[in-house]
């Protein structure tokens, strides 16, 4: 079959025309015929043997990607988690993992919902507790997963959110998808500070959902030190590093400021956190998505060319989807 291989960390993926299914694991897996899978950052750290939850230590060539959407033995078209990799004419996915999908939503969309959703949805509800009127800073937000954070901010109950960014026009746009105020992080280091503090103090910060990390992460905490006083709590959610994996943190934002610094990613999750995302929060994101309620856009290709598509970066918080 067609598949997208990497043998050894740091390989570029490439194009397999007679690549072997690999062998079911367990009863738990069940055969999918692929029709589409995004390709996010996590695949391409995956794939570089740069992230925790993948090595290349057996030697073994590997499928590239974790979940897409496809057709069940029965017709059924559903979204998918594979084990095995899933950028393949077919794979063999994990039976817990399976949601249908509408037959009004298209296939490609489908398949790059999921990781945007979980990577916002379960940060906003899991591990910042997000509540009804809360005020959400959306740190990164001109990326596909934080426009999909301020979208469903919105939609829990947010009564206030803040977006940053640098991408000028879908700063712009995150107006018309929920945003109440943008902040560019091309803009000096003191005036990315003193607009942060300015809005914390007319509406206090509740909920920080950090994609970025770095220095646009350290500029916010900055914005949160206190003098001593009485401070309101926010709570701190890293979800991605994209400019840079390391901060200096002073002592005294944390010793001056109620501030809880959290991650949410791969091994935060409960295994009850991750079946309501199954069988709650992705049918719901899917049938909003299906009414126009939830947006996201896509660049879809063939299997042909993700070996070209693989390094490109898209404009305007696009996801790569690639239809088989």
């Amino acid at each position: 079959m067609k598949a997208i291989v990497v043998s050894k960390a740091g390989e570029n993926p490439k194009l397999v025309n007679d690549f072997p299914l690999p062998e079911k694991q367990n009863e738990n897996e069940v055969l999918l015929q692929v029709k589409s899978v995004a390709v996010k950052n996590l695949d391409k750290l995956r794939a570089s043997g740069k992230h925790y939850s993948l090595n290349y230590d057996d030697g073994k060539a590997k499928i590239v990607g974790m979940d897409g959407v496809g057709t069940l033995g029965d017709g059924t078209r559903v979204y998918a988690v594979s084990k095995n990799g899933i950028l393949a004419e077919q794979a063999w996915v994990q039976k817990e993992s399976i949601v249908p999908i509408p037959n009004n939503l298209d296939s490609a969309l489908a398949a790059a919902l999921p990781n945007a959703v979980m990577g916002a949805a379960l940060a906003l509800r899991f591990r910042a507790k997000m509540k009804q009127n809360n005020v959400v800073l959306v740190n990164g937000a001109t990326g596909v997963t934080g426009k999909i954070a301020v979208q469903l901010a919105k939609l829990y109950g947010a009564k206030h959110i803040i977006a940053t960014g640098r991408n000028e026009h879908v700063l712009e746009e995150l107006y018309t998808l929920g945003a109440n105020k943008t902040i560019n992080l091309k803009a000096d280091n003191d005036s990315i500070v003193q607009q942060v503090r300015a809005i914390n103090k007319e509406t206090p910060i509740d909920v920080v959902i950090d994609y970025l990390w770095g220095k646009p992460a350290e500029f916010i905490l900055s914005a949160l030190k206190s003098k001593g006083n009485y401070t309101h709590q926010t709570r701190f959610v890293t979800v991605g590093a994209m400019a840079g994996d390391n901060i200096n943190l002073s002592s005294a934002i944390l010793r001056s400021t109620d501030i809880q610094i959290l991650g949410s990613g791969l091994g935060t999750w409960t295994s009850e956190e991750t079946k309501i995302l199954n069988t709650e929060i992705l049918p719901e994101a899917f049938d909003l998505a299906a009414k126009g309620a939830l947006q996201l856009n896509i660049e879809s290709i063939g299997i042909e060319d993700v070996e070209t598509y693989w390094h490109k970066k898209l404009d305007n918080a696009k996801r790569l989807v690639v239809n088989l």
